[in-house]
């Protein structure tokens, strides 16, 4: 069970990396690892220590949750956004939690405006 798991970690941790266009060179160089290393992360041939995962997790701006579970759930948001999100900076999402806001707020506007006087 615990190769299944390893194999589908590295799988998501193969996809979080290519999304950005980052290659396992340029990964394993960030972590300190080989690239045969990495690969063999990918290939959940080996795991990582937490210290190395959290890193691994901060390189990719992915949520641990993400790499260890898989998707995230929420009812209301399309998963594309999410992952899209997970790959922003801190900076980028506080202007697109800006943006919604400024969205809810033109919505919420327009659903208190009278219909006959628009």
């Amino acid at each position: 069970m615990q190769d299944i798991q390893q194999e589908t970690i590295g799988h998501r941790i193969r996809l979080r990396r290519r999304e950005p266009g980052y290659s396992q060179r340029e990964i394993a160089g960030l972590l300190g690892f080989s690239k045969n290393h990495l690969s063999s992360i990918e290939n959940g041939r080996t795991g990582l220590s937490l210290d190395k995962f959290v890193e691994l997790c901060n390189i990719l701006r992915v949520f641990p949750d993400y790499l260890l579970l898989g998707a995230l759930h929420s009812d209301h948001i399309p998963q594309n956004i999410i992952d899209k999100l997970q790959l922003c900076s801190e900076e980028d999402v506080k202007l697109l939690e800006q943006i919604v806001e400024l969205m809810v707020t033109r919505n919420q506007s327009a659903w208190t405006r009278d219909p006959d006087n628009p």
